[in-house]
C-alpha cells in the first residue's frame, strides 16, 4: 500500500512538471551511462545435449548431493518426540473416523445399512463384555491422550515447561494419565 501510494506521488509530480523530471534525472543518467558498462553478459556459453548426456550428467549431479535426515537420527528416547506424533496421530484418527463415520452414515440408507443409534446400541449390547470393553478403550484411549496432550501443548504455547526434566516426566504423566482415563472410561462410564 505504502508503495502504491508513493508511485503514485511521483506520477503525479511528474505530471504536474515534467520538464522538472527529466531535466533534473538526464543529466545524471548521461553521465553515468558512458562511464558504466549495462550491458549483461553471460560468461559461459551453453550446448545442446543429447538426453543421454543430461541424464548421465544429472546421475553424477545425484551422487554428490547430500542426503537428507531421515527419522532414524532422531533419539528415540526423547518422549516429547513421540508425545507430539502420537497427539497428531490420534487427531487424525478422530479426524478420519468421523469423515468415515460420516460419509457411511448418509449412504446408509441408499446401500441398506442399519447405521442408526438403535441399531448400533442393539449390535454392541449383544457383545461379550470383555470385548466391548476391548473395543470402548479402543476408542477412550485415544480421546485421553489427545485431550491430555493436547493440553499440554497449549501449555507449552504459554512458554511454560521447556525444560528437559519437565518435557520428560510430563510425557510420562501424559502417558499415564491417558491410559489410566481409558480403561476407566472403557469399563466404569
Amino acid at each position: 500500500m505504502i508503495a502504491q501510494r508513493l508511485g503514485t506521488t511521483a506520477l503525479r509530480r511528474v505530471a504536474g512538471n515534467p520538464s522538472a523530471f527529466f531535466t533534473n534525472n538526464f543529466a545524471k543518467l548521461a553521465l553515468i551511462s558512458p562511464l558504466s558498462n549495462n550491458t549483461q553478459t553471460r560468461p559461459v556459453t551453453t550446448q545442446k545435449l543429447t538426453p543421454a548426456d543430461g541424464d548421465s550428467i544429472l546421475a553424477k549431479q545425484r551422487l554428490s548431493r547430500p542426503v537428507s535426515p531421515h527419522l532414524d537420527i532422531y533419539d528415540k528416547s526423547q518422549t516429547y518426540f513421540g508425545g507430539s506424533i502420537w497427539n497428531r496421530i490420534t487427531g487424525s484418527i478422530f479426524s478420519g473416523g468421523l469423515y468415515v463415520f460420516g460419509s457411511a452414515y448418509l449412504i446408509a440408507p441408499l446401500v441398506g445399512w442399519h447405521l442408526e443409534s438403535a441399531s448400533i446400541a442393539a449390535a454392541v449390547g449383544a457383545l461379550p463384555f470383555a470385548l466391548k470393553g476391548g473395543l470402548k478403550f479402543l476408542l477412550a484411549w485415544p480421546f485421553a491422550f489427545h485431550c491430555l496432550n493436547g493440553t499440554r501443548h497449549l501449555v507449552y504455547d504459554l512458554g511454560v515447561g521447556f525444560q528437559r526434566r519437565t518435557i520428560v516426566q510430563g510425557g510420562w504423566y501424559v502417558w499415564g494419565a491417558s491410559i489410566v482415563g481409558g480403561v476407566y472410561l472403557a469399563f466404569f462410564l
